[in-house]
């Protein structure tokens, strides 16, 4: 797996989303951002998903054995909710961020817990 290529993928990810997320729908550049993003989340699922699949049924089974394993970009930004093995009861989510690409486990508000890193 080249790690560095994951990264810069992730990167543009993260740097696409925040795009779309900081212009209204009425904005007329909307639907060409929101289209470029699935054409990027498509070419990173094609080119990192079976890799981050494999890492994520590792995490699932170690940290959140109760949760569904869903594909990895809907990790991105604020994360997928999952029930924490660890921390029964609590809000926890898994979050997939880039420099260097992890997953961190976020419970509750502050507490951070990085469970792979590539």
């Amino acid at each position: 797996m080249d790690k560095k290529a994951l990264d810069k993928a992730l990167q543009e990810l993260t740097k696409k989303r925040n795009e779309l997320k900081s212009i209204g729908y009425n904005d007329p550049k909307y639907d060409e951002i929101e289209e470029q993003l699935h054409d990027m989340e498509d070419t990173f699922l094609d080119d990192f998903g079976d890799f981050l699949e494999k890492v994520l049924q590792d995490v699932h089974e170690k940290h959140c054995s109760d949760s569904d394993i869903l594909l990895p970009i809907a990790y991105l930004g604020e994360g997928a909710q999952v029930d924490s093995d660890k921390y029964p009861g609590k809000e926890a989510r898994l979050i997939l961020d880039a420099n260097p690409p992890r997953f961190i486990l976020k419970v509750g508000k502050d507490n951070l817990q990085v469970v792979w890193e590539g």
